[in-house]
Protein backbone atom coordinates (compact mmCIF):
# COMPACT_ATOMS: atom_id res chain seq x y z
CA UNK A 1 0.00 0.00 0.00
CA UNK A 2 1.21 3.66 -0.64
CA UNK A 3 -0.79 5.58 1.66
CA UNK A 4 -1.73 3.90 5.03
CA UNK A 5 -3.79 6.08 7.77
CA UNK A 6 -5.27 4.41 10.98
CA UNK A 7 -7.59 5.31 13.26
CA UNK A 8 -6.31 9.25 12.61
CA UNK A 9 -7.58 11.66 15.18
CA UNK A 10 -6.56 15.35 14.78
CA UNK A 11 -8.45 18.67 16.72
CA UNK A 12 -6.97 22.37 16.65
CA UNK A 13 -6.31 24.25 19.75
CA UNK A 14 -5.65 22.91 23.32
CA UNK A 15 -7.48 22.20 26.83
CA UNK A 16 -11.09 22.99 26.80
CA UNK A 17 -11.09 25.09 23.41
CA UNK A 18 -9.80 22.22 21.38
CA UNK A 19 -11.67 21.37 18.39
CA UNK A 20 -12.15 17.94 17.05
CA UNK A 21 -11.68 17.73 12.92
CA UNK A 22 -10.64 13.78 12.58
CA UNK A 23 -12.26 11.32 14.69
CA UNK A 24 -10.81 8.11 13.87
CA UNK A 25 -10.67 8.06 10.60
CA UNK A 26 -8.78 5.15 8.45
CA UNK A 27 -7.92 4.77 4.94
CA UNK A 28 -6.03 2.32 2.65
CA UNK A 29 -4.71 3.74 -0.92
CA UNK A 30 -2.52 1.39 -2.97
CA UNK A 31 -0.66 2.72 -5.82
CA UNK A 32 -2.21 2.84 -8.99
CA UNK A 33 -5.56 3.60 -7.35
CA UNK A 34 -7.70 6.63 -6.94
CA UNK A 35 -10.03 7.50 -4.40
CA UNK A 36 -12.23 10.83 -4.10
CA UNK A 37 -12.51 11.92 -0.47
CA UNK A 38 -16.07 13.78 -0.02
CA UNK A 39 -18.04 15.88 2.61
CA UNK A 40 -19.50 19.30 3.85
CA UNK A 41 -17.55 21.94 3.90
CA UNK A 42 -15.52 21.34 7.81
CA UNK A 43 -15.73 18.29 7.42
CA UNK A 44 -12.12 17.49 7.72
CA UNK A 45 -11.25 16.99 3.93
CA UNK A 46 -8.80 18.94 3.46
CA UNK A 47 -7.14 18.46 7.27
CA UNK A 48 -6.68 14.86 6.16
CA UNK A 49 -4.88 15.96 2.69
CA UNK A 50 -2.62 17.74 5.18
CA UNK A 51 -1.83 14.99 7.46
CA UNK A 52 -1.33 12.29 4.32
CA UNK A 53 1.20 15.10 2.85
CA UNK A 54 3.15 15.69 6.58
CA UNK A 55 2.09 19.37 6.64
CA UNK A 56 0.47 18.45 9.70
CA UNK A 57 1.19 16.02 12.50
CA UNK A 58 -1.68 13.77 14.06
CA UNK A 59 -2.63 13.99 17.68
CA UNK A 60 -2.61 10.02 17.35
CA UNK A 61 -3.20 7.35 15.02
CA UNK A 62 -0.81 5.82 12.14
CA UNK A 63 -0.15 7.49 8.98
CA UNK A 64 2.51 5.95 6.71
CA UNK A 65 3.69 6.62 3.11
CA UNK A 66 5.06 3.77 1.28
CA UNK A 67 5.67 1.81 4.50
CA UNK A 68 7.46 5.05 6.07
CA UNK A 69 5.96 6.17 9.24
CA UNK A 70 5.29 9.70 8.85
CA UNK A 71 5.69 10.71 13.08
CA UNK A 72 8.88 8.83 12.64
CA UNK A 73 10.15 11.38 9.93
CA UNK A 74 11.66 15.15 11.24
CA UNK A 75 10.86 17.99 9.19
CA UNK A 76 13.82 18.09 6.55
CA UNK A 77 12.98 13.93 6.30
CA UNK A 78 9.01 15.06 5.39
CA UNK A 79 9.92 18.04 3.32
CA UNK A 80 11.91 15.66 1.40
CA UNK A 81 9.10 12.82 0.87
CA UNK A 82 6.87 15.48 -0.49
CA UNK A 83 9.30 16.94 -3.16
CA UNK A 84 10.07 13.49 -4.41
CA UNK A 85 6.89 12.00 -3.66
CA UNK A 86 3.95 13.90 -3.13
CA UNK A 87 2.37 16.37 -6.15
CA UNK A 88 0.02 18.75 -3.99
CA UNK A 89 -2.40 20.61 -5.57
CA UNK A 90 -4.52 22.92 -3.11
CA UNK A 91 -7.21 25.63 -3.80
CA UNK A 92 -4.46 28.64 -3.05
CA UNK A 93 -2.74 27.69 -6.15
CA UNK A 94 0.77 28.79 -4.66
CA UNK A 95 2.18 29.65 -7.43
CA UNK A 96 5.30 31.61 -7.30
CA UNK A 97 4.98 35.31 -8.53
CA UNK A 98 8.34 35.34 -9.69
CA UNK A 99 8.47 32.76 -12.07
CA UNK A 100 6.37 32.23 -15.64
CA UNK A 101 4.49 29.81 -15.81
CA UNK A 102 6.79 27.72 -17.68
CA UNK A 103 8.78 28.04 -15.07
CA UNK A 104 6.45 26.94 -12.30
CA UNK A 105 5.17 24.23 -13.95
CA UNK A 106 9.42 23.14 -13.84
CA UNK A 107 9.56 24.20 -10.20
CA UNK A 108 8.58 20.90 -8.48
CA UNK A 109 9.77 18.17 -11.31
CA UNK A 110 13.96 20.05 -10.81
CA UNK A 111 13.26 20.05 -6.99
CA UNK A 112 13.11 16.21 -7.09
CA UNK A 113 15.81 16.19 -9.80
CA UNK A 114 12.87 14.69 -12.44
CA UNK A 115 12.33 17.64 -14.83
CA UNK A 116 12.00 16.31 -18.37
CA UNK A 117 11.20 19.39 -20.60
CA UNK A 118 9.44 17.76 -23.05
CA UNK A 119 6.69 16.19 -20.20
CA UNK A 120 6.66 19.68 -18.94
CA UNK A 121 5.14 20.87 -22.51
CA UNK A 122 3.21 18.34 -22.89
CA UNK A 123 1.84 19.06 -19.25
CA UNK A 124 1.21 22.53 -20.87
CA UNK A 125 -0.33 21.59 -23.89
CA UNK A 126 -3.14 19.08 -22.41
CA UNK A 127 -3.77 21.93 -19.88
CA UNK A 128 -4.56 24.33 -22.61
CA UNK A 129 -1.52 26.62 -21.08
CA UNK A 130 0.45 26.58 -24.81
CA UNK A 131 1.33 30.14 -25.55
CA UNK A 132 0.93 31.30 -21.95
CA UNK A 133 4.40 30.05 -20.95
CA UNK A 134 5.71 33.57 -20.65
CA UNK A 135 3.33 35.17 -18.55
CA UNK A 136 3.51 35.57 -14.97
CA UNK A 137 0.67 34.45 -11.86
CA UNK A 138 -0.67 37.70 -11.61
CA UNK A 139 -1.46 37.64 -15.62
CA UNK A 140 -3.60 34.99 -14.96
CA UNK A 141 -7.00 34.06 -14.51
CA UNK A 142 -8.17 31.84 -11.78
CA UNK A 143 -8.85 28.65 -13.92
CA UNK A 144 -5.43 28.99 -15.51
CA UNK A 145 -3.80 29.37 -12.02
CA UNK A 146 -5.10 26.24 -11.30
CA UNK A 147 -4.43 24.28 -14.06
CA UNK A 148 -0.69 25.49 -13.67
CA UNK A 149 -1.07 24.28 -10.33
CA UNK A 150 -2.02 20.62 -11.52
CA UNK A 151 0.61 21.16 -14.22
CA UNK A 152 3.50 21.48 -11.41
CA UNK A 153 2.31 19.01 -9.55
CA UNK A 154 1.72 16.32 -12.27
CA UNK A 155 5.13 17.70 -14.03
CA UNK A 156 7.02 15.75 -11.46
CA UNK A 157 5.51 12.61 -11.75
CA UNK A 158 4.56 11.90 -8.29
CA UNK A 159 3.84 8.74 -6.88
CA UNK A 160 1.05 10.49 -4.92
CA UNK A 161 -1.22 12.89 -6.16
CA UNK A 162 -3.14 14.76 -3.40
CA UNK A 163 -5.95 17.31 -4.34
CA UNK A 164 -8.27 19.60 -3.04
CA UNK A 165 -10.91 20.64 -5.40
CA UNK A 166 -8.62 20.63 -8.06
CA UNK A 167 -11.42 21.45 -11.02
CA UNK A 168 -13.26 24.13 -8.59
CA UNK A 169 -11.76 26.94 -10.60
CA UNK A 170 -12.88 25.49 -13.74
CA UNK A 171 -16.00 25.08 -16.29
CA UNK A 172 -17.42 21.47 -16.45
CA UNK A 173 -15.63 21.01 -20.04
CA UNK A 174 -12.56 21.79 -18.64
CA UNK A 175 -12.80 20.01 -15.14
CA UNK A 176 -13.60 17.21 -16.40
CA UNK A 177 -10.41 17.47 -19.20
CA UNK A 178 -8.20 18.07 -16.51
CA UNK A 179 -9.11 15.00 -14.39
CA UNK A 180 -9.11 13.27 -17.41
CA UNK A 181 -5.50 14.05 -17.71
CA UNK A 182 -4.95 13.17 -13.97
CA UNK A 183 -6.52 9.66 -14.11
CA UNK A 184 -4.90 8.77 -17.50
CA UNK A 185 -0.96 10.35 -15.51
CA UNK A 186 -2.48 7.23 -12.79
CA UNK A 187 -3.04 5.24 -14.85
CA UNK A 188 0.36 5.62 -16.79
CA UNK A 189 3.13 6.25 -13.79
CA UNK A 190 1.27 4.14 -11.51
CA UNK A 191 0.91 6.44 -8.91
CA UNK A 192 -2.10 7.06 -6.90
CA UNK A 193 -4.29 9.93 -5.95
CA UNK A 194 -6.48 10.83 -3.30
CA UNK A 195 -8.93 14.00 -4.57
CA UNK A 196 -11.18 16.02 -2.49
CA UNK A 197 -14.07 16.85 -4.46
CA UNK A 198 -18.19 18.62 -3.78
CA UNK A 199 -19.12 16.94 -7.21
CA UNK A 200 -20.98 13.23 -6.90
CA UNK A 201 -20.16 13.21 -10.56
CA UNK A 202 -16.74 13.49 -10.82
CA UNK A 203 -16.74 11.46 -7.44
CA UNK A 204 -18.25 8.34 -9.26
CA UNK A 205 -14.99 8.62 -11.48
CA UNK A 206 -12.70 7.60 -9.22
CA UNK A 207 -12.03 4.23 -8.06
CA UNK A 208 -13.25 4.28 -4.03
CA UNK A 209 -14.92 7.08 -2.14
CA UNK A 210 -14.39 8.19 1.15
CA UNK A 211 -17.44 10.25 2.94
CA UNK A 212 -16.49 12.12 5.89
CA UNK A 213 -19.42 13.57 8.39
CA UNK A 214 -17.68 15.94 11.08
CA UNK A 215 -14.67 14.16 10.77
CA UNK A 216 -16.02 10.72 11.21
CA UNK A 217 -15.35 8.53 7.77
CA UNK A 218 -18.95 6.77 6.44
Amino acid sequence: MLLAMENVHKSFGTGAAAVPVLRGVSLVLEAGRTMALTGESGSGKSTLLHLAAGLETADSGRIAFDGAELAALDDPARARLRREGVGLVFQQFNLIPSLDVDANIAFQARLSGRHDPAFAALMSRRLGLEGLGARYPEELSGGQQQRVAIGRALAARPRLVLADEPTGNLDEVTGDQVLDLMLELVAETGAALLMVTHSPRLAARLGARLHLRSGVAG
